[in-house]
């Protein structure tokens, strides 16, 4: 053999088993897919075609259901009462008289600050308070008489109102030296010792009244106007798995701009003060409730193209339906539009499924 006729030959197969490659993994068309590959011997099974494979699904059929928009977000408690102790005036602190750390009763005396010059002070004008009523007495006797002027009448009594009213200041300048519990509650840890020099903005101790505890914390603006007083909520603390209730007595006048939250409140009955404020919380609560909705599974549903569908069991078949959501819970979803009491909907394979194709039920 030639060396000519051994190239000649050594092209040729080449050029064959190129061709053979390109048809063999060329693109199918979609006539190619209908009448299968006639090498094969084979014919494809294309979705509600004559061959094509069933499909084994789970479904629901659709009946009425109550639906609750509930919500679940953080919050913290707060005392129901709480206040800084301080005296009302200045002096020096002669006595406390609280343990810390201890309940105490409205108008409980706390601590004192010295009062020997209002005391004294006081004296002094009880002592002429007698002598000022006296004289008094007498004048209007005279006056009735006619045997003195109305003006010496009315300057015996103008110091004797006078006299009565220096009295009552005092008295309360001494009742301002007196630290006293404004409500009922357990008082903190002491910030002052006897002998220290007290003002208004030095503050002796905290009272915190946690018979009660206000369970604060802030929902999203879409319901600002929908809780309303008296609704009931759940929370659990961080820890445990015990689940308290409470009840939203107030919300905020308007939604905080910065935040697009709106701030509520709920009362919780803290019986045997189990909890303590400044515990962060976990609050759940039902904004909504839809008595008659549709609702399917969400792994139903299918998105594409910003289109929502399902698809339902028509004969045999999966047919696709599109859709309206609404209200989303944990596993369901409502439907607006689209669907209707007694409708098949196939909850399993929706990745798979195509229009018309063979669908079996389990």
């Amino acid at each position: 053999m030639s060396k000519t006729t051994k190239w000649v030959l050594i092209a040729i197969t080449v050029i064959g088993l190129a061709a053979l490659g390109i048809h063999r993994f060329r693109p199918k068309t979609s006539s190619d897919m209908l009448s299968g590959d006639p090498s094969s011997g084979r014919t494809a099974n294309v979705p509600g075609g004559p061959n094509a494979s069933t499909l084994l699904v789970r479904h629901v059929v659709l009946e009425p259901i109550e639906l609750v928009d509930g919500i679940n977000i953080s919050g913290s408690l707060i005392p129901n009462e709480e206040v800084n102790l301080s005296f009302e005036t200045s002096g020096k602190i002669t006595g406390i008289f609280f343990e810390e750390g201890t309940e105490v009763r409205k108008g409980q005396v706390m601590g004192k600050i010295n009062d020997a010059p209002l005391q004294a002070q006081l004296k002094k004008l009880e002592a002429q308070y007698q002598s000022t009523s006296d004289r008094l007495a007498r004048q209007k006797a005279l006056y009735e008489q006619d045997a003195v002027s109305k003006e010496a009448y009315q300057e015996a009594e103008a110091n004797y109102n006078k006299l009565q009213a220096d009295i009552e200041e005092c008295r309360a300048k001494l009742d301002q030296t007196e630290l006293k519990a404004p409500f009922n509650g357990i008082v903190g840890l002491r910030q002052v010792s006897v002998g220290a020099y007290a003002s208004p903005n030095v503050n002796i101790a905290t009272l915190t009244n946690i018979e009660k505890l206000k369970v604060e914390f802030a929902i999203p603006e879409r319901y600002a106007g929908v809780l309303q007083n008296g609704a009931k909520v759940t929370f659990r603390v961080e820890g445990s798995d015990e689940l308290y209730n409470a009840e939203v007595y107030a919300t905020n006048s308007k939604v905080d701009p910065n935040t697009r939250t709106f701030l509520v409140r709920a009362i919780y009955n803290n019986v045997g003060r189990k909890l303590v404020p400044g515990r962060y919380v976990n609050v759940s609560l039902d904004t909504r409730t839809y008595p008659n909705a549709l609702a399917v599974p969400s792994e139903a549903i299918i998105s594409e193209m910003g289109i929502d569908k399902v698809f339902l069991y028509k004969g045999g078949r999966a047919i696709p339906q599109e859709i309206t959501k609404g209200l989303r819970s944990d596993a369901m979803v409502q439907v607006l539009n689209g669907l209707s009491v007694g409708d098949t909907v196939i909850t399993s394979g929706t990745m798979q499924l195509r229009t018309g194709m063979k669908v079996e039920l389990r």
